[in-house]
């Protein structure tokens, strides 16, 4: 789901002045302290492009690269990085003199020093492992595919994984990504799991087309506006391709979705009727409005006097949120609540800036996609599916933790046609499907496994057994 930490960092695409661009081009580093006597290394590659400047961050230790915030300012030699779609703000002012840009990093109330430095060398720092990422040559079949959506006038761009000895018996999934822009692989916090996903059920004998999300890598189109209901009709657009081919029979294909890609799943099949299964991991089992106030709740990383008020506080923000109301309507009232709530004023410190604060709050709760996700109930699409259905769930999922969303999801569906369905428990595994100890979100970078052969033997054995 959309969830950010102060881990989840960043390329950073930089507007300057020409002033500027003559000295800030070049190699940068910082440190983040991201707990007590802990830090993480900031590596900003920074060339110039026409007249903008691109920074590319790398966070060796984390193995993360080339994310995009959604704006970036520079005036009068103050840096200002508005990542609120990602989860945070930097701002930071540029001293000439020592040649340092001395910063904050703000993540929701919390703020953080980050200090950039221009560095000529810049000291190695070892990747993380990750020893399930397959090395090439393939014992497979790999093609590059372009897929295009019509309804919307975009192109999809793809990796179809085909064994060596498919027909057209061979079965053939389609991965669907989580929340948030994501590439063929769904990398996140240095893992691929999608490519390690497609590389073992192909060795397995199934075929997989995993692609780019709209306005992400090779993909064309606008994710920031797009929603839950555009996703899935990307997939639509995926599995008409796959129907267009003369090489690939169209009675064995199936949708596995990972997060919100597994909300999306049974919203497809009851779509179309090329779908012959579905396996969702990690989905939601209930209304997006739920979904969106227990992680406010559980996810909260700072005190409030009174519980009770703090929870009607952030009920009563959705509930203008999701309103029926024209947005811009919408984005008013839920303004001028937020500045008469004495429980933010409570909560806010006094070094943090509240309307300019508001405005994020007010841009977060209001986009295209939230708008949509608190309505959409996945329970309502799971109960209408006639097909196999295989629901996965970590018990350590901080994320779409299985105690709320586990029981909707098997209890429709017994309500659903499907007539051959099964939800599986699994111990000890995470959002990611990681074998981990806390399954926090700040865990999955440090984990080497990047999915657990448990779950990938159970996908595969499932779909061979099932289909």
């Amino acid at each position: 789901m959309k969830i950010f930490t102060i881990t989840l960092l960043l390329i950073l695409c930089v507007n300057v002045n020409n002033l500027f661009a003559q000295h800030i081009e070049g190699t940068w580093q910082g440190n983040l302290e991201v707990q007590p006597g802990k830090s993480m290394l900031f590596i900003f590659e920074i060339s110039k492009s026409k007249e903008d400047l691109i920074a590319k961050l790398a966070i060796p230790s984390q193995g993360l690269t080339e994310l995009q915030p959604a704006s970036t300012t520079f005036i009068e030699n103050k840096l200002s990085i508005d990542a609120s779609n990602l989860g945070f703000k930097f701002n930071g002012k540029w001293d000439v003199e020592s040649g340092k840009i001395n910063g904050t990093f703000q993540e929701g109330l919390n703020s953080v020093p980050l200090i950039l430095t221009k560095e000529e060398l810049i000291k190695r720092v070892e990747t993380p492992k990750r020893p399930q990422e397959p090395a090439k040559p393939y014992p497979y079949l790999v093609e590059e595919v372009k897929i295009y959506n019509s309804e919307d006038d975009i192109s999809l761009a793809g990796t179809l994984t085909l064994p060596r000895a498919f027909n057209r018996n061979t079965p053939v999934v389609v991965l669907i990504s989580g929340s948030g822009p994501q590439d063929r692989d769904e990398s996140y916090m240095g893992h691929k799991p999608f490519l390690v996903l497609s590389d073992y059920l192909t060795r397995q004998g199934i075929a997989v087309l995993r692609y780019d999300d709209r306005g992400v890598g090779e993909s064309t189109g606008n994710f920031e506006k797009a929603t839950t209901a555009d996703f899935s009709k990307d997939v639509l657009s995926v599995l008409a391709f796959l129907k267009s081919r003369t090489d690939i029979g169209g009675h064995k294909i199936g949708l596995i979705g990972h997060s919100e890609g597994a909300i999306i799943a049974p919203k497809v099949a009851n779509s179309s009727k090329d779908v012959s299964f579905i396996i969702m991991l990690a989905g939601t089992g209930v209304l997006g409005k739920q979904v969106s106030l227990q992680q406010a709740l559980d996810y909260r990383n700072f005190p409030v006097e009174d519980e009770k008020r703090y929870k009607a506080y952030i009920e009563k923000a959705i509930a203008i949120a999701a309103s029926d109301k024209e947005t811009t309507i919408v984005k008013e009232e839920l303004r001028s609540f937020y500045q008469n709530s004495e429980v933010l004023t409570s909560i806010l410190p006094p070094t943090i800036n509240k309307a300019e604060f508001i405005d994020n709050l007010v841009k977060s709760r209001t986009g295209p996609w939230i708008r949509y996700f608190y309505h959409y109930n996945p329970a309502e699409e799971i109960t209408k599916i006639d097909i196999p259905a295989l629901a996965l769930y970590g018990s350590n999922d901080t994320q779409v933790p299985p105690k709320y969303n586990m029981k909707p999801v098997k209890e429709a569906l017994q309500k659903s046609k499907s007539g051959n369905y099964e939800v599986v428990l699994m111990p000890d595994l995470n959002h990611l499907f990681q074998e981990s100890t806390t399954g926090q979100i700040s865990e999955y970078p440090k984990i080497e496994q990047t999915m657990s052969p448990k779950v990938l033997e159970k996908i595969s054995r499932w779909i061979l057994k099932e289909i």
